[in-house]
């Protein structure tokens, strides 16, 4: 049948609560769903963002009228969350979240589940389900295998690795209530290659598929303002994300205080900002941009000379390398995780592991502009073919398809329908 599907996202975090891409991906999936004429739910915990902002969030988001958003809140507050991470289930939400899967889904999608309902939320509701492995809960309580707060993780050290982190032992990972709770999920989504391949290598007995991240494409019929021309200022790489450790960000800011041909543009906030700007004091080159609206980034990209990431974990996928390409500006990322990946299928940038070679990318890009250009088109046509919605979707619901023919549930086949 080609008909409007009902979903239900259930995440810990979405926008305006929200921290990072995670959230921003369940945003922008529920509302191009909603576009495409499905009706969507959204399930998230505002208590567990107040519990790690310690702040209300500030931010403004839009969903389409097709989305509905359930924002959980418990009298218990913070200890809502913190007894989800303790125990494993969703123990002051369960009675809402139940409530909520009684009105029948299509789809069930679990994304970052670790502090709205734990392993045992994936046995609630009847759908078909599944889940994308944003990060890395499935198989490390820190979600992020960086061993220590310092290096990518190679050996396992759990339990002192989590105290590093200030986050109390979850005992539940030495049971099996993962293993049994994950056999309720038809299929889990990576985003990347490397990132099936390392859950598959870290004992994840579960289906995985690769489908890729998308970012939708700008098209509101506004264009963008013409390129100023300053010849007297400056050329710039541009950073965007989250200010934390784990970007890297601390590992560009000593090149660019001696690097005079450009400067560093940092766009984004977050729990390290006051470390980083104490390391980039008196540099003039580096300019510090603080948050930045989604239309302010589409100008912040498309000027740039390239977007850098530097990130020392293992990224799962970075959404910024699509963003940067849909303006046309190629990527320069560290050679790790699930990003080589996306400059390997595109050719729209460089893959550095040295300094050195992170000089050679930057000093190759500003002095020959019309290859900065071409690497800049390859990355948009790649984004055009493989990131984009409509890719993003065709993978989404023939992976739907089939996991309802194989049930012999054929109610829930549906072609996407790609109308704006």
């Amino acid at each position: 049948m080609d008909r409007p599907l009902r979903f239900c996202m259930i995440t810990t975090f979405y926008p305006p609560y929200n921290f990072g891409g995670d959230g921003i991906f369940v945003h922008q999936l529920s509302n191009e769903l909603a576009r495409r004429g499905h009706h969507v739910e959204v399930i998230h915990c505002i208590d567990a963002f107040r519990l790690l902002a310690q702040r209300e969030s500030e931010a403004i988001y839009q969903n389409h009228p097709n989305v509905t958003v359930h924002g959980l809140k418990s009298p218990f507050g913070f200890l809502s969350p913190l007894a989800t991470q303790q125990t494993g289930l969703p123990v002051f939400k369960s009675r809402q979240i139940l409530k909520i899967l009684e009105k029948g889904f299509d789809v069930i999608h679990y994304h970052n589940i670790s502090l709205i309902g734990g392993p045992k939320i994936l046995e609630y509701g009847k759908a078909i389900k599944l889940y994308t492995m944003h990060e890395f809960w499935l198989v490390c309580p820190t979600h992020v295998l960086f061993r220590f707060n310092r290096a990518v993780c190679t050996r396992r050290h759990c339990f002192t690795c989590g105290l590093t982190y200030k986050r109390p032992p979850q005992l539940w990972r030495h049971s099996d209530m993962m293993q049994s709770a994950i056999k309720h999920v038809d299929a889990f989504i990576a985003p990347s290659r490397f990132s099936k391949d390392l859950h598959n290598r870290l004992g994840l007995k579960a289906p995985i598929v690769h489908v890729p991240h998308f970012v939708p494409s700008a098209g509101n019929g506004t264009p963008l303002p013409l390129r100023r021309n300053q010849p007297e200022q400056k050329p710039y790489f541009l950073f965007v994300g989250r200010l934390e450790k784990i970007k890297g960000l601390q590992t560009l800011i000593p090149v660019f205080r001696h690097y005079e041909k450009a400067r560093l543009w940092i766009a984004g906030d977050g729990s390290y900002a006051a470390h980083l700007r104490h390391l980039a004091d008196g540099s003039g080159n580096i300019r510090f941009l603080g948050h930045r609206t989604k239309d302010e980034l589409q100008i912040l990209y498309r000027d740039a000379t390239a977007l850098v990431v530097p990130s020392l974990s293992w990224e799962v996928f970075a959404l910024v390398i699509l963003e940067a390409f849909m303006q046309r500006t190629p990527a320069i990322v560290r050679n790790i995780g699930g990003m080589p990946e996306i400059i390997q299928e595109s050719g729209g940038g460089f893959m550095y592991d040295t300094d050195q070679e992170l000089l050679t990318a930057m000093d190759q890009l500003l002095t020959d502009p019309s290859y900065r250009n071409r690497l800049g088109a390859c990355g948009h046509k790649a984004f055009e073919q493989k990131w984009s919605a409509d890719a993003h979707l065709k993978s989404y619901f023939a992976l739907i398809d089939e996991i309802a023919t194989a049930r012999g549930d054929l109610s829930r086949k549906t072609e996407p329908t790609f109308a704006v």
